[in-house]
């Protein structure tokens, strides 16, 4: 038995916190009949109704982690008919991106349908490392970096320090290779840091998230985390 508001935060329909909203304002309800109280806890196979919808509580969760091309939409469904990364996965089960990397950006993410673990990882106190290899235009210098290292300022936010380190640089091509670990994940963040300190971001890839890697993985290809992979993703957040 596990309390409502878990449950409904679990199926990947809201937070938890809007889950207990939702049940105090009445629009939630368990075997036909409405629920208010916070505390109440229900089992698998107990028949939940959100403000009319009727969520699937009898799955199992599923995790994947997807090396993102190019192109490709972040999100479960696009107005524009583009490519999203749900297309990519083969399964029937409704899954959904952990954050976001832009239409442009390739590399790593994470899709499930493990709410509460999805909602604790996005969530800026846990910290969790996204590592990324950016091709920029320009040498970067070392105070650039330094600046990077220590936080910059991008739509009135004061980034975290991050890890910056210069992978190479090419005087000919005037291109820079760096690879830089953040924890938030606000929107557009590597690319606005980037251009804080005065250089463009020409591509950008997502290597690692977590203790999460693109090892076996090309372009395009998804797997399935191992149970032992997703033991630690729990460890690592409250």
């Amino acid at each position: 038995m596990e309390r409502l508001q878990k449950v409904i935060a679990n199926l990947g329909y809201c937070s938890r916190r809007h889950a207990e909203e939702l049940i105090s304002k009445g629009e939630v309800k368990v075997n036909g009949k409405v629920v208010t109280e916070l505390g109440t806890k229900v089992k698998k196979g107990d028949t939940i109704e959100v403000e009319n919808t009727i969520l699937d509580n009898n799955k199992d969760y599923e995790y994947y982690i997807l090396n993102k091309p190019r192109e490709v939409v972040t999100t479960t469904s696009d107005e524009h008919g583009r490519k999203t990364v749900i297309d990519l996965i083969d399964t029937t089960t409704r899954i959904y991106p952990v954050g976001r990397l832009d239409y442009d950006t390739t590399g790593i993410l994470l899709l499930t349908n493990d709410g509460e673990l999805a909602n604790k990882l996005m969530h800026p106190k846990n910290n969790i490392d996204k590592t990324y290899i950016a091709k920029v235009e320009g040498i970067v210098t070392g105070y650039a970096i330094k600046k990077l290292r220590e936080g910059v300022v991008i739509d009135g936010y004061k980034t975290r320090p991050a890890r910056v380190k210069l992978k190479k640089s090419d005087k000919n091509k005037n291109t820079s290779l760096v690879e830089i670990t953040i924890h938030e994940g606000k929107n557009h963040q590597v690319k606005k840091m980037f251009e804080s300190v005065g250089y463009q971001v020409s591509k950008l890839k997502r290597t690692n998230y977590a203790n999460l890697d693109l090892t076996n993985l090309r372009v395009g290809e998804y797997r399935k985390l191992s149970n032992k992979e997703i033991a630690i993703l729990y460890s690592l957040v409250k």
